[in-house]
């Protein structure tokens, strides 16, 4: 199974380029993992929020394949604790899903057709982080729930 993170922005900021690539690296002991930074669509201070999450999410869905298990990560999706997102991909690994992406939407969030065609939402926090620190968040999570699945001393209980 493979695990790719999807985000809607910038490339990543100085700040958190090393972290997001050193638990990226860590994961890929795991399962196979990569980053995609999808770039905003050109003009964007001329379209209006509506029009910038469906250009948006037209590009997403252009990305996504038809098997893809697509994890939005929302704010109004279900939160879990790193034990239950460890269950949550071990479970996807043992039905044979070929690919997980996990989605960080654009700054107004995603389009209603990107939304419908999400497998699972999911809530980091009932915080609102900047979108770096989210994938960082994001990127040590799943780190933590290999770690968790495989019974390794990161994740303390």
């Amino acid at each position: 199974m493979k695990l790719q993170f999807w985000s809607v922005g910038k490339v990543h900021e100085a700040y958190v380029k090393e972290g997001v690539e050193m638990f990226t690296k860590r994961i890929s002991h795991y399962y196979p993992a990569e980053w995609n930074i999808i770039p905003v669509p050109k003009n964007t201070a001329m379209l209006s929020e509506m029009d910038l999450k469906k250009k948006e999410g037209e590009t997403i869905l252009n990305f996504l394949q038809k098997d893809d298990y697509l994890v939005l990560l929302d704010e109004r999706g279900k939160q879990m604790k790193s034990e239950e997102l460890a269950k949550f991909i071990e479970a996807r690994a043992n039905e044979s899903q070929k690919k997980i992406v996990f989605l960080i939407g654009g700054a107004f969030g995603v389009s209603d057709d990107v939304m419908k065609r999400a497998n699972y939402k999911w809530s980091l926090s009932p915080l609102v982080f900047p979108h770096q620190l989210v994938r960082l968040i994001l990127a040590e999570q799943v780190y933590r729930a290999c770690t968790i699945i495989k019974n390794e001393k990161y994740h303390h209980t």
